[in-house]
């Protein structure tokens, strides 16, 4: 394999200490044309994830050394790579936590390998979609700013802190502002994949989004519920 193939795979960084499973989705991720480092306890993770040197994260919530949800605390502290977090089958509390802290998306384990490679080329790919421009675009909706190609936001001129998804979802209702956008809709162009039977993940990442923005000048919330359809990026000021 040359050195410019190489380059141009995405680098999956895998932290998790069951080596077993590790060393399959190795084998798997790498038949699909991706570079994979694996670590096995989480503060190496931690490390590993801060580098620069890799796309995205897959971390394990049951780490030595280190709990994932720590690892993933830590690593947003200081970046905002795209995390996949592998929770217990069943374990809503993990999950959650995950989500709430900038998780960008969970799969249960055992999970299939194919589904992870969907999820990561999910992720992946909203990446590159919304920074390939490399302009200085701007839109502008109310208090919020959003340039795609530099993938920054802003609220009245200060600059948000978000996740890879939560910029996703931000963008998709930007360019839908005004309109009701179905969760249907939202998880198949913000997170790149279709919405699946109560899933709630989808919500936990647009609560997240809300806190982090400002409220209107009568208190409520730029995204708005709509009962029972999605949601909307009201248009006021």
């Amino acid at each position: 394999m040359t050195n410019e193939t190489t380059a141009h795979m995405n680098q999956v960084l895998i932290i998790d200490d069951d080596t077993e499973l590790t060393e399959m989705l190795s084998d798997y991720l790498r038949a699909e044309d991706f570079s994979v480092q694996a670590v096995h306890d989480g503060e190496t993770g931690v490390g590993a994830a801060l580098s620069g040197h890799h796309d995205v994260v897959v971390l394990d919530v049951m780490l030595p050394r280190l709990s994932g949800v720590e690892v993933l605390r830590q690593i947003r502290q200081h970046s905002q790579i795209p995390v996949l977090m592998l929770t217990a089958k069943g374990d809503d509390v993990d999950r959650i936590v995950g989500l709430e802290l900038g998780a960008d998306d969970y799969l249960p384990k055992p999970c299939n390998p194919r589904e992870l490679v969907a999820r990561l080329r999910a992720i992946l790919r909203r990446s590159v979609a919304t920074g390939a421009s490399g302009g200085v675009d701007e839109r502008v909706v109310g208090r919020i700013s959003l340039q795609p190609g530099r993938r920054v936001a802003c609220w009245d001129g200060q600059l948000l802190d978000l996740t890879s998804t939560e910029f996703n979802i931000l963008e998709t209702l930007m360019r839908h502002a005004g309109q009701v956008v179905s969760k249907a809709d939202l998880s198949n162009e913000a997170l790149g994949r279709e919405l699946e039977r109560y899933d709630r993940g989808l919500d936990m990442h647009v609560s997240n989004l809300r806190r982090k923005l400002g409220t209107l000048a009568d208190g409520r919330s730029p995204i708005q519920t709509v009962r029972g359809i999605g949601y909307q990026l009201l248009q006021d000021d």
